[in-house]
């Protein structure tokens, strides 16, 4: 692997924050300093974070007020030259952001990869809606159709994460004498980790009750119905990069216009989150809006369904900000963005607002030729082929392959400042962020993004 994304730490002291589940900040750090890094410590806020990482670490005992006081000393002790961190929204990296930007630090993020299932993300001063990602088509339409950079397939990750995230928990839960802030964005105790196990029972129980629906979706319901893809109920991007206060907002706001203006004849097929198939359940909410709005035998709720399949065969997506966007793009499938999305641009995205898209969609073919180009750029400045949860043959010490540019291209630097908590009008609110973007000037479902180059027009 070519180290230069690590070689890049070679003589800076590196803080580590709070990671994902599991050892991943611990291979991190080791490449680090295989890299040259004159030191990498991190700060431990819970037990889970101490079970996986103890080499170099402090353990934060205080409260999420106390905070930033706490890092700005540690800042100025160990002359901190650059922060790392998985999220940017998690509320103690909120803070810890706001105290980087006001210091002038340089910060990275990990995030889940935008480019779905073989890669991560790692970007400088945010992800998603915080990345500075150029936002002007021209940037994009304007680049070379060059061949997509090649990727390892990573292959299942699910029964990795599962045990990761159950012996997380469960230190979560018996560290509180020594953590008993336990300053997290989840509550830490054992039932975090039971939900792991009731997920992979409900897996199990959806496919075999949901397979003759796949087949109709191939068949008679081929382009006649409009997937939701579903974010997890405590998703930051959602709260901090929509107008939405929660996913049963977006399930009522969606259902209703679904309700009020799609063709009579077609179908709202709305898929479960798979990393939320433990923790929620919309059945009964869904089946009250059915009622209500009258359309409750035009709603069909899936859970592990195969996504590219529905991807394939529907006549439109509309998302807050998933990646499930992209992959519909990836299909050539109309996608509608509801939230702030990094491929939200028109020649990728509809542009008209929802109650429009449910008429207009099958007019609204992405461009194939822009999506390849703002992929492969997405790839080339953003992604680790790799996972979070377990190493890939061929790696470095950090478990990842592949290299990102030592100056990553950088329109602005984003300030952490969450958009209004409600929006009344759906389609104002999309016209309202394409003007502020100025467009014309962010996994047990796998969408199998194969490399290969951008096809000719």
């Amino acid at each position: 692997m070519d180290r230069q994304v690590w070689n890049s730490f070679a003589g800076l002291r590196v803080l580590l924050l709070q990671g994902p589940v599991g050892p991943f900040f611990a291979r991190v750090a080791d490449a680090m300093r295989d890299a040259g890094a004159a030191s990498v410590q991190k700060i431990n806020f819970c037990g889970g974070d101490w079970l996986y990482y103890r080499k170099d670490a402090s353990n934060y005992r205080g409260s999420l007020a106390e905070w930033p006081a706490y890092l700005a000393q540690y800042l100025e002790q160990y002359r901190i030259d650059v922060l790392v961190l998985f999220g940017d929204c998690r509320p103690v990296h909120a803070a810890a952001i706001d105290l980087a930007t006001r210091r002038g630090l340089t910060y990275w993020v990990f995030e889940e990869g935008y480019i779905r299932p073989n890669y991560v993300t790692f970007e400088r001063h945010g992800v998603n809606g915080f990345s500075g990602l150029p936002k002007a088509v021209s940037h994009y339409a304007s680049l070379p159709a060059t061949m997509a950079p090649p990727e390892q397939e990573v292959g299942n990750t699910f029964n990795r994460a599962a045990q990761s995230a159950m012996a997380y928990y469960v230190a979560g839960t018996l560290g509180w004498p020594w953590f008993r802030n336990r300053v997290h964005h989840r509550s830490l105790n054992m039932l975090e980790g039971l939900a792991w196990c009731r997920s992979y029972y409900r897996k199990l129980i959806y496919r075999a009750e949901q397979k003759p629906l796949l087949d109709s979706i191939r068949g008679r319901w081929s382009k006649g119905f409009f997937l939701v893809g579903l974010q997890t109920a405590g998703d930051s991007q959602v709260l901090t990069h929509s107008g939405f206060k929660s996913v049963v907002h977006f399930i009522e706001e969606v259902t209703a216009s679904f309700a009020a203006h799609a063709p009579a004849d077609t179908l709202l097929v709305i898929k479960h989150h798979p990393m939320d198939r433990g923790y929620h359940d919309y059945s009964k909410l869904l089946r009250r809006l059915g009622r209500e709005l009258g359309i409750g035998a035009r709603i069909r709720y899936v859970h592990d369904l195969n996504l590219p399949t529905l991807l394939t065969h529907a006549r439109g997506v509309i998302v807050i900000n998933s990646t499930v966007g992209l992959s519909a793009l990836h299909h050539q499938t109309p996608v509608i963005t509801l939230g702030k999305a990094i491929y939200d641009m028109p020649g990728l995205t509809f542009q008209g607002g929802l109650s429009r898209f449910w008429i207009d969609a099958q007019s609204q073919t992405p461009d194939l030729q822009l999506y390849w180009k703002f992929r492969n750029f997405v790839v080339d400045h953003t992604q680790l082929n790799g996972s979070f949860y377990k190493p890939m043959p061929g790696s470095d010490a950090s478990g990842l392959i592949g290299r990102l540019p030592l100056s990553q291209p950088h329109e602005h630097q984003p300030v952490a400042q969450p958009l209004p908590a409600g929006v009344a009008d759906l389609d104002a609110h999309r016209a309202g962020a394409a003007e502020r973007d100025n467009l014309e000037t962010r996994a047990a479902d796998r969408p199998l993004m194969v490399s290969r180059p951008i096809p000719k027009a």
